[in-house]
């Protein structure tokens, strides 16, 4: 029997996402349970982090050929390396911010509209030029999920269901590197020719043709309408969200706020650094770009720091294409084996997140790099078995201490801790500092490898890692399991 419900109007969004489903009224307990189109959107939310992890760390794998085939000098390959990087920290502030004005589902649409175009550019480029231009592309495509994604999913589904979901959501990065690293190895495996990088690109090209499609039919964030002013379409759009009929009243009415409305771009950004929010936009980004300075430096260059410890014999009596491809994929499957701890690390995360705290996963993840990178610096320092075993377990440890604490933990938290208003310019804007330090670890990477050692540039991570540490417990500021509207 159905029982008639009563909804007080004093009701917020919120308060009616977090309620327990029609079904489970009755009880009166909490449930799990969220409706078919809070479930659509985050997994269209999850493909952004995918197609990061995927392309990417892919670049580890695709450079070679691309050395080879455009003659790239080592300054080039920096660039390449840290163009898509730059155009993430443009797109994440730039786009991504653009959300706060135009909407989270419009650019939820572009961004992926734009990554492929991109990823069909970088398929057929056949200069220098093209590669730079494309890859930065799709870094702005990348950049601009960043803050996007990450409220598509909070400004939807209930405030205990939060802090998992966007960590199952940001999971997929980890899923879409392996999944990089697979596709590499398959490729590489059967495709013997130069032009084998270009089949990798058109892989990623087809999952993400239909996920542009498939993002126009989903709701705007009722959220976002309401703080336009636009109340009719926010009591639509949540009617939608949680499967209620058109007929059924769900009033709403704003949460109490101090915020006076943007008016432009820029403005959202100044409200960043006024005295009120300094602090959480500290918390937000400093200890992101820390934590990226290991992610992407030891992420993309696995191969490239396996090849300099390691040692793999080269293949004798092929020519250069042929050398380089077996290298490749010796090294790529080293580099899956590591990279499997990214996965366990961020379901570790989304286990203990509520339970835990994010700040506290945040610093013992940052000490666990630390820890991580020492093994893998002292490595460099010992010789036969021991030096392999000590490397893995270093590299190991530092991505499952990574992912259960500060690559996870920092996009997380970035979504969380503004108000409505600027929270797309928040969440942008700690993206794109976090994207600078990636940045100068690809572009300088290759040469401090090559100007003061693996050994020496580990241990800097090493410094950087407690330092990210120490930010956080100075800045700290806890989330978990509060409602997104009083934050």
């Amino acid at each position: 029997m159905n029982q008639k419900i009563e909804i007080q109007p004093q009701n917020t969004i919120q308060s009616y996402i977090d309620e327990i489903s029609t079904g489970n009224l009755v009880t009166g307990k909490y449930s799990m349970s969220m409706t078919r189109v809070q479930w659509r959107i985050w997994l269209l939310a999850t493909f952004g982090k995918f197609f990061e992890g995927m392309i990417v760390f892919m670049m580890g794998l695709t450079l070679p050929l691309l050395t080879l085939q455009f003659h790239l000098t080592e300054l080039q390959k920096g660039i390449i390396s840290s163009s898509i990087l730059f155009g993430i920290l443009i797109g994440a502030s730039a786009l991504g911010g653009l959300s706060d004005l135009y909407g989270r589902k419009k650019m939820f649409i572009i961004e992926m509209a734009l990554l492929s175009i991109c990823l069909i550019g970088m398929a057929t480029s056949h200069s220098y030029l093209s590669l730079l231009v494309f890859n930065f592309g799709i870094g702005l495509a990348l950049g601009c999920d960043y803050p996007t994604a990450h409220l598509m999913i909070s400004e939807s589904i209930p405030s205990k269901n939060r802090g998992k979901l966007v960590l199952g959501a940001f999971a997929f990065q980890s899923i879409g590197v392996l999944f990089g690293i697979l596709t590499g190895i398959f490729v590489l495996t059967y495709v013997n020719d130069i032009n084998a990088w270009r089949l990798m690109y058109i892989i990623a090209l087809i999952p993400s043709l239909a996920i542009t499609i498939a993002r126009f039919f989903i709701p705007e964030s009722a959220h976002w309408l309401l703080s336009k002013n636009r109340k009719a379409d926010a009591e639509t759009s949540l009617k939608r969200l949680l499967h209620r009929s058109q007929q059924s009243s769900m009033p709403i009415v704003d949460t109490p706020s101090d915020e006076v409305e943007l008016t432009s771009w820029l403005h959202g950004y100044k409200r960043l650094f006024k005295e009120k929010y300094r602090a959480k936009t500290i918390l937000a980004s400093v200890p992101w770009f820390i934590q990226d300075l290991g992610t992407y430096g030891i992420g993309i260059f696995t191969p490239v720091i396996l090849a300099s410890v390691l040692d793999p014999h080269k293949a004798i009596g092929g020519d250069a294409l042929h050398n380089t491809i077996a290298n490749t994929i010796y090294l790529a499957k080293g580099t899956a084996v590591i990279d499997c701890l990214l996965i366990v690390g961020v379901i570790c995360a989304i286990i203990f997140s509520e339970s835990v705290g994010r700040m506290k996963l945040q610093i013992y993840g940052f000490i666990g790099c630390a820890i991580g990178l020492l093994c893998a610096a002292i490595s460099v320092k010992l010789h036969g078995d021991y030096q392999m075993y000590m490397l893995f377990l270093g590299f190991m440890l530092f991505n499952f201490m990574n992912n259960l604490g500060p690559n996870a933990q920092t996009y997380l938290i970035s979504g969380e801790v503004f108000p409505v208003k600027i929270r797309a310019k928040g969440a942008g804007f700690a993206a794109s500092i976090a994207k600078f330090g990636a940045i100068l670890t690809a572009f300088l990477f290759p040469i401090l490898l090559h100007g003061i050692g693996v050994f020496t540039l580990l241990l800097c991570l090493v410094v950087t890692s407690l330092l990210g540490a120490w930010v956080t417990h100075k800045y700290r500021f806890e989330t978990s399991g509060r409602n997104i509207e009083s934050m």
